[in-house]
């Protein structure tokens, strides 16, 4: 089983939630490598005894256990992919695990790819956001093989509350494409009350806490509605990322054969979103658009 005593872990991507990951990995005991397209976003970590390596390789060959946090299916294949990446240069028998929400289809490239090379791979997405990631508290939905994911549990249970393994490799990917999904259409609900709330007249507060406490309980509602009413759209998770996410689930929805409306209701009013300049605020900016076809000012 991987303990702090027994393994070095290396972290590529230091986005709004791997920095935090790292951090919690830190304070846990692990040794620490990173690795960013952006040293900038490292510094603080390298302050506080994270090692800094110049790509991906360097970062492979000082591994025992590899996390990837990145932001898109393309990064993830050129990190694992690459010649500098990971599965040409990491040692045999180590870990790798890529927490970036991707396709369910690369999961499974990985995991053959990285089995021939004498690697275990692990999909393991999760969901949380900035609070869950700072907090130690993300769900993390695992893919692969169970002898590699219980050797990994203790690192997963620094990072997550809510841990579960739901099959082989892509089952991962698949089950946060079903988390996604339900977030997509609850965003624009929660958006919608908000905004009935503030035309009827009502204390919006009041009935945020009201309704929070009832069958519309949400994470979205208690946690993004607030910020929606304090006007703060800093992102807890990009819009783009959001996007990207949107469009991976409808095109495995589609392969699958499965309509989906309320998806593509609300890749289409995130799209208008990131069009007026919001792709890099966070998912709760939704209802900036909403609020502005309602003809309400917030």
């Amino acid at each position: 089983m991987i303990t702090a005593e027994t393994a070095t872990i290396g972290f590529i991507g230091l986005g709004v939630m791997g920095k935090s990951m790292v951090k919690n990995l830190m304070d846990a005991g692990y040794r620490l490598h990173v690795y960013t397209r952006t040293k900038s976003k490292a510094e603080e970590l390298l302050e506080i005894g994270a090692n800094w390596h110049e790509d991906p390789a360097s970062l492979a060959k000082a591994s025992d256990v590899i996390i990837t946090m990145v932001g898109y299916p393309a990064d993830v294949e050129k990190v694992y992919f690459g010649d500098n990446g990971i599965l040409k240069n990491a040692k045999k028998n180590t870990y790798v695990i890529d927490m970036t929400t991707s396709k369910p289809s690369l999961a499974i490239e990985i995991y053959k790819a990285a089995k021939k090379e004498g690697l275990a791979a692990l999909d393991a997405p999760v969901s949380g956001g900035d609070i869950g990631a700072k907090n130690g508290t993300l769900a993390i939905m695992a893919g692969g093989d169970k002898k590699a994911f219980d050797e990994i549990a203790p690192i997963f249970r620094v990072l997550g509350e809510r841990i579960h393994l739901l099959g082989p490799a892509g089952a991962g990917q698949h089950t946060k494409m079903a988390n996604q999904i339900a977030i997509a259409t609850n965003m624009i609900g929660v958006c919608e009350s908000i905004i009935y709330a503030k035309k009827a007249g009502l204390n919006t507060e009041e009935v945020l806490a009201t309704i929070s406490t009832g069958a519309a309980a949400s994470f979205s509602l208690s946690n993004l509605g607030k910020r929606m009413l304090e006007r703060d759209y800093e992102p807890g998770f990009y819009v783009k990322h959001f996007i990207k996410d949107m469009e991976i689930a409808l095109e495995s929805a589609h392969t699958m054969g499965m309509p989906a409306p309320g998806l593509e209701l609300s890749l289409k009013l995130y799209k208008e979103l990131a069009d007026m300049g919001e792709a890099d605020s966070g998912t709760q900016a939704l209802i900036k658009l909403l609020a502005h076809e309602a003809e309400l000012t917030l």
